[in-house]
């Protein structure tokens, strides 16, 4: 391998966790994704996150400093319906993002990059294995006010439809496939107090184009657990946590040092107004490959149901 080479996948290897800038998929946090809704019920939902902080691979790697700013705004539609006399449910999401992201390199000083796009488009589905049959108005009622332990299985797919820049590392979209399944329980402890527990992994599809090289990724599992107080009729706030491990990484036949292994904590609270809208807020932060570096996620967003 020449010098230019062999500087090349210093850096390919220094910042490949930088390699797309869409959420972390194991560091999801998306309390009561398992609660019903009446058939026929619709959710538009319009979102703006703001994550800020550190990205860093094992220290023992040649990168330090690392610091990120990426505005996501997000725009998602969710439908729910009767499936073998269950409830159902089909949801799509939209993001697009601004960021900039710096690093100090060893060999190649400080990078840089700014970057804007539409990322990658994520789809799934959601079905009732327990305790929510297909539920009109009313039978929804009757659930709120009593709710009984429910089971449920998911399953979503994110399309390599972003932006991608085959010359840079960093990427809005991730010029890959990817998938997740994930079992979701959810056990009442009293009327207006719920406990959920998801359980999923996700795989990755290569991305056979990483500036010259094919990068792989081992499957990551991932655990969320939500602590849950409903206020009234679409009012309810959470206390979240999760917890994830796996995704090492190979670049060009090289395996990385960048197991992630890390947790995320934080809330969310849902409040209603004028009938049919609602405010969501939440925050969380996270750390980074057992380091000392962290990051924090502010979310706000719009929802109509209709």
């Amino acid at each position: 391998m020449t010098s230019q080479g062999g500087v090349s996948i210093a850096l390919v290897v220094a910042l490949a966790l930088l390699a797309g800038v869409t959420p972390v998929a194991a560091q999801e946090l998306t309390p009561r994704a398992y609660w019903p809704a009446p058939v026929g019920t619709q959710l538009l939902t319009l979102g703006v996150s703001y994550t800020d902080g550190d990205t860093v691979p094992d220290p023992s790697l040649p990168i330090v400093g690392v610091d990120s700013g990426i505005v996501t705004a997000t725009a998602g539609y969710t439908r729910f319906f009767s499936l073998a006399g269950r409830t159902a449910s089909f949801f799509v999401q939209q993001p697009y993002s601004d960021g900039n992201t710096r690093a100090e390199h060893e060999l190649l000083g400080d990078l840089e990059r700014d970057y804007q796009g539409v990322g990658d488009i994520t789809a799934g589905v959601s079905f009732n294995l327990l305790g929510a049959p297909a539920m009109n108005l009313q039978q929804f009622g009757e659930l709120r006010h009593a709710p009984r332990p429910i089971l449920g299985a998911s399953f979503k797919v994110v399309a390599p439809t972003g932006n991608y820049d085959t010359d840079r590392l960093i990427n809005v979209g991730a010029n890959r496939w990817a998938a997740k399944a994930e079992l979701g329980y959810i056990q009442p402890l009293a009327p207006s107090w719920l406990l959920e527990l998801d359980v999923g992994v996700w795989g990755f599809d290569n991305n056979s184009d990483f500036v010259g090289y094919t990068r792989e990724q081992d499957p990551i599992y991932s655990a969320q657990l939500h602590l849950i107080k409903r206020f009234g009729p679409g009012f309810w706030g959470s206390v979240n946590l999760n917890g994830y491990h796996g995704g090492r990484s190979t670049v060009g036949g090289r395996e990385l040092d960048d197991l992630q292994r890390d947790t995320k904590a934080g809330f969310t609270l849902v409040f209603p107004f004028a009938g049919t809208h609602a405010i969501k807020a939440s925050f969380a932060t996270g750390s980074v490959n057992d380091s000392d570096e962290s990051f924090d996620v502010y979310q706000l967003s719009y929802q109509r149901v209709f």
